[in-house]
């Protein structure tokens, strides 16, 4: 390929595609272990992971060796047709899954994940009603759009989706009122990302699941950014709560496209065939690197070591006492950094200064960084996240 800088890649990004996101103004040409290059060459400390996407950082060699011993035997295979490395993967998945959740299906996103779970809510208990929490984000096709709440996503669609409910998160009496007769699930992020990092009381969960057991509704948790990366497997196993439901993507394959869908036996039992179905999902190459993402997780220690790592981080900003900030909170490697003012300078100014992060709602900037992130990495990393502060 013929070398080209950051100014012809991003005229050329600009002009090729739709106006439809933020552009950063780079070029990102390569990435190894926790760092990026753009096509200029310039170093940058990743504290996003492509919005959560790549866990173990860039090139990790397991999950390289995979995709390219994979890729050498079979990349596509259609799930009428069983796979070995498939059931591996699966196998594996569910091993680490809440207790209950004993089936999977597979897709190719997390928007995908979460739009089989309201089909399969709808077609398990002939409900169409969802309840959902305000400043959630579950994606945006039509089915995921109709739960999340932010209104510029779902305004130009207004009249084409389902029925859904925003309640406050976090508040279990009006939860409980939202929930009658026709509500088919109630679907929440344990840690709220999209809006601002905001991590779920464990009562609240605990509350979930007992009032959607007793109006007869489903439970779907929306670990879509949230799995892996908080201390724990699935965030919800930090308040001990199983759902009906749970999605899952983003880190899941550390970053080849792949979405899964959990379920119950009682779930599974219930979808009739044919009821749903993805060409691509399941295919060898994203289960294989989704295998060898799963194994380096367990073999390395790094749910753990993001709890630990991520404790660091959290105790470090908040001893920056930085009269720009208001709150920094967060689970895990999933923290929030709320500002008195909008956060667009600082993730400039940081930018600048070879850090990479990302916005969550207006105010927050969010951190995401690999779980191989280090100690010493973090300080690097907060002494740059400070002079940003200063000079925004």
């Amino acid at each position: 390929m013929i070398a080209r800088s950051t100014e012809v890649i991003v005229a050329l990004d600009r002009e090729l595609q739709p106006p439809l996101y933020a552009k950063r103004g780079l070029a990102l040409v390569r990435g190894e272990g926790i760092w990026l290059w753009d096509a200029d060459g310039r170093r940058y400390l990743d504290l996003m992971s492509n919005y959560g996407v790549n866990i173990l950082g860039h090139a990790h060699p397991r999950v390289t060796a995979a995709i390219i011993e994979q890729a050498s035997r079979l990349l596509s295979c259609h799930q009428s047709f069983a796979s070995d490395v498939r059931a591996a993967f699966l196998e594996r998945l569910l091993a680490v899954a809440p207790a209950g959740l004993t089936r999977a299906f597979l897709s190719n996103s997390g928007t995908e994940a979460v739009e089989a779970a309201l089909k399969f809510a709808w077609a398990a208990t002939g409900r169409r009603r969802i309840v959902a929490a305000r400043r959630g984000y579950h994606g945006r096709t039509l089915g995921a759009l109709a739960a999340t709440a932010e209104k510029k996503y779902r305004e130009p669609f207004a009249g084409l989706l389902a029925e859904a409910e925003h309640v406050p998160y976090g508040d279990i009496g009006t939860l409980t009122a939202a929930l009658d007769e026709h509500t088919a699930a109630v679907i929440l992020e344990p840690v709220q990302g999209e809006s601002g990092i905001y991590p779920a009381p464990d009562e609240y969960l605990r509350a979930a699941r007992e009032l959607t057991r007793q109006a007869g509704a489903l439970l779907i948790f929306d670990e879509v950014q949230t799995a892996f990366r908080t201390g724990a497997w699935f965030a919800c196993q930090h308040a001990g709560v199983t759902p009906d439901l749970l999605c899952v993507a983003k880190g899941l394959a550390n970053g080849v496209p792949i979405g899964a869908t959990l379920m119950t036996e009682e779930i599974a039992a219930a979808l009739p065939a044919g009821v749903h179905g993805s060409t691509f999902g399941g295919n060898p190459l994203a289960c294989a690197a989704g295998l060898a993402t799963l194994e380096t997780l367990a073999v390395d220690s790094l749910i753990p070591h993001s709890a630990d790592v991520g404790a660091h981080f959290l105790r470090r900003l908040r001893e920056l006492e930085h009269p720009a900030v208001r709150e920094v909170r967060g689970r895990g490697l999933m923290l929030g950094i709320e500002l008195k003012s909008r956060s667009t300078p600082v993730l400039k100014a940081m930018q600048e200064r070879g850090l990479l992060a990302l916005p969550a709602g207006t105010v927050v900037v969010r951190l995401l960084p690999p779980l191989i992130i280090t100690r010493e990495q973090v300080d690097e990393a907060v002494a740059g996240i400070a002079a940003a502060l200063d000079a925004a």
